[in-house]
């Protein structure tokens, strides 16, 4: 006698309730000898990142859209496609930086003054303290306070001003810690410790203030170091004074700050904030405008209006006339089409790319980037670092969105700021 459909679907139909809930999701790894799947245990963490904008994979022609008037032959142009990320809408302010300062500066403080909870079963130092961050608003930074740090974070006697007590920005110092994935990829170094590719350093992170008088020689901008970081009304422009490294240890920063947060709520880890690639930022500028001059396209520098585009030095020195005489607020002017303010201007940008002339013709045609993390003795040329966009002290060639520069990682310029990506996994849709 033959069975009817509905008996023979029975069995699997009861394994298949008793593996799973009411919602359909499967509960714990049931022990029925069907594949059925585990999920992580953590949750999905963020949406849409706060103050980011996504940009959207896709196929450009990096290079010069121009004439490349000095003929040094450094950017071939040549066809890629880039995945898709998320990038800040803005460069980094000097409110956004701070925060990073002050973070820094009450860790150290805390650490200092015993406010630490326990070790985390980390290796030793730094990375086995959990400060206590709840004592933070105990901390006032006063006379008495100070006097408690010691020498950890106050300016030594000698150093200070009518004897007055302060802290100390070179005292200001981040610990890093991270897991060199480039060396350990190599095949060569497949059999090697793990513990061989740990990183551990500390960097100071105070921005160099001085780089307003020491860029420009017999000039007269010494209310510019004086103010630019530290006055509320210069809150919201983009902070510069930042080397490379600098900018590196602040998307270091960033992931731990995030990361942190989404563990203590029990949701998964996300991708690491870090600076762009050269060719992430070359996409990012032109806005899905593929062999555009500029972010807003072509030819020009004003509009239909006769209105400037971006804050840059126009004609021969007139620096006031596109409305600031040195940067401006970080979300002046209009976005380009992705929605990003200031690709063109303002400060120029570090990139996390190496700077190297002949790139563009070892580069790969998917995701390119040329990476490489020098160290303090190594020669000058390896420490250059692609920068681009033009600041509010170049002409307009460097605002093209093909236009390639460099400045040396471990320097500091009043030029030069920073802007953030990160890879965000993609979001779980609900079943239908």
């Amino acid at each position: 006698m033959r069975k009817s459909l509905s008996a023979l679907l029975l069995p699997a139909l009861l394994i298949s309730m008793a593996a799973c809930n009411k919602k359909g999701k499967v509960k714990g790894t049931p022990d029925n000898g069907l594949l059925v799947g585990v999920a992580p245990s953590a949750k999905p963490s963020v949406g849409r990142p706060g103050k980011m904008v996504y940009i959207p994979p896709g196929t450009f022609h990096m290079g010069p859209s121009d004439e490349d008037i000095n003929f040094n032959y450094t950017a071939r142009n040549k066809q890629v496609s880039i995945n898709g990320f998320w990038m800040d809408a803005t460069e980094i302010t000097n409110n956004e930086y701070r925060q990073f300062v002050y973070w820094t500066r009450d860790s150290i403080a805390l650490k200092e003054l015993g406010y630490v909870k326990s070790s985390n079963g980390g290796g030793g130092g730094d990375s086995a303290i959990a400060v206590d961050w709840s004592k933070k608003k105990d901390i006032k930074y006063d006379q008495s306070t100070l006097e408690k740090l010691g020498n950890k974070l106050m300016i030594d006697a000698p150093e200070r001003l009518y004897g007055k007590i302060e802290v100390d920005p070179k005292k200001i110092v981040y610990h890093i810690e991270y897991f060199d994935l480039s060396e350990a990829a190599k095949i060569e170094n497949k059999d090697v410790p793990r513990t061989k590719f740990i990183k551990r350093f500390d960097q100071q992170i105070y921005p160099d203030t001085l780089v307003w008088m020491r860029d420009f020689s017999y000039a007269y901008n010494e209310p510019m170091t004086k103010r630019y970081f530290s006055h509320p009304s210069f809150g919201n422009y983009p902070v510069v004074g930042v080397n490379w490294k600098q900018a590196v240890a602040f998307c270091h920063w960033r992931t731990h700050y995030l990361n942190s947060y989404l563990g203590k709520k029990k949701k998964a880890n996300e991708s690491d904030y870090r600076l762009p690639s050269e060719a992430e930022w070359e996409y990012a500028a032109r806005g899905g405008r593929t062999n555009s001059m500029y972010p807003w396209g072509n030819y020009y520098l004003r509009n239909k209006k006769g209105c400037l585009l971006a804050n840059f030095k126009p004609w021969r020195g007139n620096y006031p006339e596109d409305g600031g005489f040195y940067t401006v607020r970080a979300d002046a002017y209009w976005p380009n089409d992705f929605g990003l303010y200031n690709m063109a201007g303002n400060v120029a940008e570090w990139t996390g790319s190496y700077f190297y002339e002949g790139s563009y013709n070892l580069i790969h045609d998917m995701n390119p980037d040329i990476r490489y993390d020098a160290n303090d003795d190594d020669p000058p040329r390896m420490k250059r670092k692609v920068v681009r966009g033009g600041s509010w002290k170049d002409v307009g060639y460097y605002l093209q969105t093909g236009t390639r520069s460099y400045e040396y990682q471990d320097t500091a310029k009043s030029y030069i700021g920073f802007r953030c990506v990160i890879d965000l996994a993609p979001r779980m849709g609900k079943r239908k």
